[in-house]
């Protein structure tokens, strides 16, 4: 799901603007009610609720993306010879920041989608935006699925090819 840097950039932009304009709401929120939303039980019941409502199919079109891509990136780190995602990630700084840009570059574009349709989910589902919830909600629901894949795709083809001989 690879878009054109323009789109790519005017979906950032969309995001933001959208970000932006919710926030005085969100602090206004916050201040009255003391209730920082994150993390509370009201939050995890309303993630809950979104596997029921409107857009519950971006669960399941989303992760299987992200997996894709997980699939596709962990095939090039063990064509590459790399030791798996997770594993250079914690073990080799000096490769960490160059993993995390190429993670970025991955997932930017289904990350930022991701974050709008939770947005879109909340107007739908609850007659309100939490912008918080949607940092949260999106990308784990793309980072999660996509460094599992990466990692276990590697170690799988490095498995198979030690197993094929040289």
């Amino acid at each position: 799901m690879k878009i054109s840097n323009a789109r790519s950039r005017i979906l950032t932009l969309i995001l933001v603007a959208i970000l932006l304009g919710t926030l005085p709401s969100a602090i206004w929120r916050l201040i009255q009610s003391g209730d920082s939303y994150l993390f509370t039980r009201k939050f995890f019941e309303d993630v809950l609720a979104r596997l029921t409502g409107p857009g519950r199919f971006r669960f399941i079109l989303q992760p299987t993306i992200a997996i894709l891509l997980g699939v596709r990136d962990g095939l090039e780190d063990a064509r590459a010879g790399h030791a798996p995602f997770l594993w250079r990630l914690a073990f080799h700084g000096e490769h960490r920041w160059r993993l995390l840009q190429s993670s970025f570059a991955a997932t930017r574009d289904i990350v930022t989608i991701a974050i709008l349709l939770d947005l879109v989910s909340q107007a739908l589902i609850f007659r309100e935006l939490r912008p918080g919830a949607a940092l949260v909600v999106g990308p784990v629901l793309i980072a999660t699925p996509y460094v599992v894949a990466r990692a276990l795709t590697n170690r799988f083809w490095r498995a198979k090819r030690k197993l094929a001989g040289p």
